[in-house]
């Protein structure tokens, strides 16, 4: 933590901090992301910016008390612009052993934890893998820590109030909440309402959980017990002018195709099956029907990817949505949709794998599967986001070039973006640009594969429109009537066109820019996807000491913009950090025959700046 050397009497004496990150760790079922959400949410509105990252078990209900059922939400908050959830936390809030054991090592040196005391039994102490109470050996003797029965405290603030004591137990996370808030001067109110409206129809639920925020609250303002029990504040970060709200990247890309639908003037169809981290999309969407949107949740991966292809061949917006091994089971009906050239949004929400892998951990392991992974030669464009704001602008630009091309688009998001939150200035929808989609109804000449000169698309046909009556699918058609063909030059024709007409997508997206630094120079950091934020910030931090070191980001991953080669060769080396074992570095060799290294991180979590900023250095030492 970044504290000020001195009190300021206009924040009521608390202790200036420019940063801060807090990592909220406990049982699955301790409500952690419930109470880091809700300190974003406070957090939001003090004005600071900030960055998350919730960390969730890969088991579905891990034993309780283990290591392996241990999630955690992390914040990062700060008076400046920042890009990431933080390398290392500040502060530990640890609500039993196993949140301990797990999320210890990560404590930056001389940080904070605070303990649940009343979770240390011996029990739960072995079953966390210690041999030995942690709160009484040298296991926290490294770092500053304050020591509290959260069990019960909470217990008494609730008492009287007609709650088991299992159900009084579950309001321990709002306790917490309350003494965090108390610590870092985050108003109550927001989570206050929330948890009237939250529990509405179960009163004495409500009345418990704010009876519990208020006592932690209060604890903070009594307690006598640590000089570590202090209080700090943050200061608002400067912002453009405009409006803010806190938003994840399920958010934003829901507002995303909302608002693609709308400048397409067609109405939304979303078929999906669940899968983690996708889910959350279907959720939302579902809530839209006042806007026109409807949902459909399908018996499996297949029969919700083809409900979405028919749903576009009747002229609406067809877009599905999965992970990995869910993209892998729509595979084939990617091919039906390149062969019928019918638009449709495909959104992956990547997280590692392969197979079932880790479910709730991020990677950006999907991207070759994007670009290449399907029978046949099945070319469609993909583009990727880089944080969760840029999910909205990535949604709306998959709509565009699915209508304006007729083709399938796959857009890259992850799992970390889809959860992770950020402060969001709200667009004018109005100054997004409009793409309507004109049907085809003109009866001369008609053909279903008749190409627009331009875009090479086909014309896009409401069934039942007099007179245009035709066929599509996945058999072969012949160039000039649309009939089915076996004809192998014919054939021949169709690849090449179908080709032709993705890679002149390039033709209607924007020059690559470098996003960090000077256009040529010693070495260029190429990313896509969340490692946006890690490598801007390590960049900066070489480039403040004078080092020759630029940053490019990639968003559409294919085609890329036609300048890219001319950027990367104005470098002597390049360096490509990706959540995988080195895909885009494959692609970028691929193409270009360019000399880029490899570095690589598969460990279902962000890249860490000191990390990339340690690479970098190297590099560029090994360059003199």
């Amino acid at each position: 933590m970044k504290m000020a050397t001195k009190l300021d009497t206009n924040f009521k004496g608390r202790e200036i901090l420019d940063s801060v990150v807090i990592r909220f760790a406990g049982d699955s079922g301790d409500g952690m992301q419930l109470t880091g959400t809700q300190f974003t949410q406070s957090t939001a509105l003090m004005g600071n910016d900030l960055s998350t990252f919730p960390d969730f078990p890969a088991e579905i209900r891990a034993p309780v008390g283990t290591t392996f059922g241990v999630s955690a939400f992390q914040i990062n908050f700060a008076s400046h612009s920042i890009k990431t959830p933080g390398d290392r936390p500040d502060v530990l809030v640890a609500m039993n052993p196993a949140a301990l054991k797990v999320h210890l090592s990560d404590l930056a040196s001389s940080g904070l934890v605070i303990v649940n005391t009343g979770t240390f039994n011996p029990r739960n102490i072995k079953k966390a893998g210690y041999d030995t109470d942690p709160l009484e050996d040298n296991t926290l003797e490294f770092f500053r820590s304050i020591k509290i029965d959260i069990s019960k405290l909470t217990l008494a603030s609730v008492e009287g109030l007609g709650l088991s004591k299992r159900d009084a137990l579950r309001c321990k996370n709002i306790w917490t909440l309350g003494l965090m808030c108390w610590m870092y001067g985050r108003e109550r109110q927001s989570t206050l309402e929330w948890l009237e409206s939250r529990f509405s129809d179960r009163p004495n639920i409500a009345k418990a959980n704010v009876a519990a925020l208020n006592a932690g609250h209060s604890y903070g303002e009594t307690a006598e017990i640590s000089a570590d029990l202090a209080t700090f504040i943050v200061p608002k970060a400067e912002k453009k002018p405009g409006i803010y709200r806190a938003v994840t990247g399920i958010e934003t890309t829901t507002w995303g195709l909302l608002a693609g639908a709308e400048k397409t003037g067609l109405k939304l169809f979303f078929g999906s099956y669940p899968i983690t981290p996708a889910s959350p999309l279907l959720h939302s969407l579902s809530n839209l029907r006042e806007h026109g949107v409807i949902t459909f949740q399908a018996e499996d991966e297949i029969s919700a990817i083809c409900a979405a292809i028919g749903a576009s061949f009747s002229g609406c917006l067809g877009i599905t949505s999965s992970s990995g091994p869910g993209i892998a089971l729509k595979t084939e009906a990617m091919g039906l949709a390149v062969s019928t050239e019918l638009p449709l949004v495909i959104i992956n929400f990547q997280r590692a794998g392969p197979s079932t892998g880790m479910p709730t951990k991020t990677e950006q392991s999907d991207l070759l599967q994007a670009v290449w992974g399907r029978n046949g030669d099945t070319p469609m464009p993909v583009i990727s986001a880089s944080t969760p704001s840029d999910c909205f602008e990535c949604a709306v630009e998959a709509v565009r070039l699915a209508t304006k091309y007729m083709t399938p688009v796959m857009f890259l998001n992850e799992g970390y973006l889809a959860n992770a939150a950020e402060p969001w200035r709200i667009p004018d929808v109005e100054n997004i640009k409009e793409f309507p989609v004109s049907f085809h109804t003109e009866k001369t000449d008609f053909q279903p594969y008749n190409r627009n000169e331009q875009t090479l698309a086909r014309p896009w046909v409401v069934p039942g429109t007099p007179g245009l009556e035709h066929r599509i699918g996945g058999i072969e058609k012949d160039y000039d009537s649309g009939n089915i063909s076996y004809d192998a030059d014919n054939h021949h024709k169709m690849t090449k066109v179908r080709a032709a007409k993705i890679n002149n997508i390039s033709n209607d997206i924007p020059d690559q820019e470098i996003a960090n630094g000077a256009e040529s120079g010693k070495l260029l950091v190429v990313g896509w996807g969340s490692t946006f934020g890690a490598i801007e910030q390590a960049v900066r931090r070489c480039r403040s000491d004078g080092l020759q070191v630029s940053q490019l980001h990639i968003r559409h991953i294919w085609p890329m913009p036609k300048n890219i080669f001319k950027l990367l060769s104005n470098f002597e080396k390049i360096l490509v950090p990706e959540i995988n074992n080195g895909q885009l570095v494959k692609l970028l060799k691929a193409e270009y025959l360019i000399a880029a290294e490899s570095f690589t991180q598969i460990n279902g979590k962000p890249f860490k700046v000191a990390d990339l900023e340690a690479q970098i250095r190297t590099r560029l030492e090994n360059l003199k």
